[in-house]
């Protein structure tokens, strides 16, 4: 039989996905208005980091809860969650939660489920745009007003973070702070995390969609070895 405390963790997570994405898409919005709204008036702007608080809080929240039902000690539980961990103290992260999609689709590869190969691919594609334009906000921030920056402008950002993520890497511009660095770390990470993810996902779809269709070939169809 199930673990109680799994199985109640589990409805939790399920219930809460949905709300917590779109809670996601605000926090980047409001974050989004902090960095890129700087003529705005002062009370836009007090708005936007309140509601990136609340967003946070959310998330909170959300981790704690989970701690609560999975009656684990926190240590064991922050452990077993070592992502949630991370995406909790950077929110910017939450898109790669997509990594739990891909463990789900490996941990059926002997049970062929195309909705859940598409799931990965599309989550996975939403998790790239959500993290580049993520990444673009904070490199942006930290880059674009100091002396010697290559990223001047959201633009130069958005390009950075298209050859980081892709892996390209042109080296037109780079960041020069020490917490441009580091998102740049992160970036990268992802960027292999989430390549690998979907040509896993779709390799293992068409091995399957073939394995299938050798399965279901009428054996007179099939070829046999000659005699001489």
């Amino acid at each position: 039989m199930p673990d109680n405390r799994t199985t109640r963790e589990a409805a939790w997570e399920r219930s809460t996905e949905l709300p917590l994405f779109y809670a996601s898409l605000v926090f980047i919005a409001s974050y989004a208005v902090r960095v890129l709204a700087t003529g705005a008036s002062p009370v836009l702007r007090d708005a936007a980091l309140a509601v990136t608080g609340l967003m946070w809080a959310c998330f909170l929240t959300d981790y704690l809860a989970r701690m609560v039902l999975s009656r684990r000690r926190p240590l064991a539980f922050v452990r077993r969650h070592w992502l949630d961990t991370v995406v909790v103290l950077l929110p910017q992260l939450r898109p790669l939660r997509v990594v739990k999609l891909h463990d789900a689709v490996q941990a059926r590869r002997d049970r062929p489920r195309r909705e859940l190969h598409l799931r990965v691919i599309t989550y996975a594609g939403l998790a790239g745009l959500l993290l580049g334009f993520s990444g673009a906000l904070a490199v942006y921030q930290y880059e674009h007003d100091t002396p010697g920056a290559s990223i001047r402008t959201f633009g130069d950002a958005v390009w950075w973070v298209c050859e980081t993520l892709t892996t390209v890497g042109y080296g037109d511009v780079v960041p020069v702070t020490t917490m441009g660095r580091l998102i740049a770390v992160v970036l990268m990470l992802c960027g292999l995390a989430l390549l690998g993810a979907v040509t896993g996902s779709f390799s293992s779809w068409l091995l399957q969609v073939f394995r299938r269709e050798d399965d279901e070939e009428p054996p007179e169809n099939r070829s046999s070895p000659r005699a001489p």
